[in-house]
């Protein structure tokens, strides 16, 4: 005759206790990680939505110049007399002389 011992499944407080080890590493990840990238992203939509003609900016490839027209995802910007580009607004990477809103990379690095 055989006997085998069966561990019974955990109950009450000790189940939960099993999973505290995960839930630590999720709340690390979500205010190291995931709270700083969305603050992040806010800035840099708050900043392009804020945009407006005459303003000096500088793309995330680094071309500097004034904004002459804006439409819902473009920006014309003058780069010399008589050039002007059409770029996207999620291009322009901030104002001239200040410090870049996007950082360099653009939104992904």
């Amino acid at each position: 005759m055989s006997v085998f011992a069966m561990a019974s499944a955990p109950s009450g407080a000790a189940g939960y206790l099993q999973f505290l080890p995960f839930a630590i590493i999720l709340a690390i990840f979500y205010f190291l990680i995931l709270l700083p990238m969305k603050r992040r992203q806010t800035k840099i939509q708050e900043f392009q939505n804020s945009l407006k003609v005459g303003d000096r900016v500088v793309t995330t490839s680094g071309i500097y110049g004034q904004i002459t027209k804006l439409n819902e995802t473009s920006v014309q910007v003058q780069v010399a007399d008589k050039v002007r580009l059409e770029i996207a607004r999620h291009a322009i990477g901030g104002l001239q002389g200040q410090d870049p809103v996007v950082p360099e990379g653009g939104l992904n690095g």
